[in-house]
């Protein structure tokens, strides 16, 4: 079994920076990506950021040029700044890994952490 511990949400104004974290643990073989998702209330579970194990990148476009992602091992971190009050949501992190040599494809999320953008 692996677990995704999130951390790092909060309050922040607009216009501030924010940093999550989120590490992945239990078996696992090998991490193939990992992305953060985001869910506002009364909305769809988006896309935020993903970054494969090569550091291959993608972001949303409302994202573009103030977020960044970056991973280390078995961990992924998503540096928020110029924040908005539409970044408001519960962030998700995501790993697809295997978790055995010979196992399938799993599809793993964190618990999610609020992140609150206002004035």
């Amino acid at each position: 079994q692996v677990q995704l511990v999130e951390s790092g949400g909060g309050f922040v104004q607009p216009g501030g920076s924010l940093r999550l974290s989120c590490a992945a643990s239990g078996s696992i073989f090998n991490i193939y990506t990992m992305a953060w998702y985001r869910q506002a209330p009364g909305k769809e579970r988006e896309m935020v950021a993903t970054i494969t194990s090569g550091g291959v990148t993608m972001y949303a476009e409302s994202v573009k040029g103030r977020f960044t992602i970056s991973n280390a091992k078995n961990t992924v971190g998503l540096q928020m700044n110029s924040l908005k009050p539409e970044d408001t949501a519960v962030y998700y992190c995501n790993a697809v890994l295997l978790e055995h040599s010979n196992s399938p494809l799993m599809n793993y999320w964190g618990q999610g952490t609020q992140v609150t953008v206002s004035s």
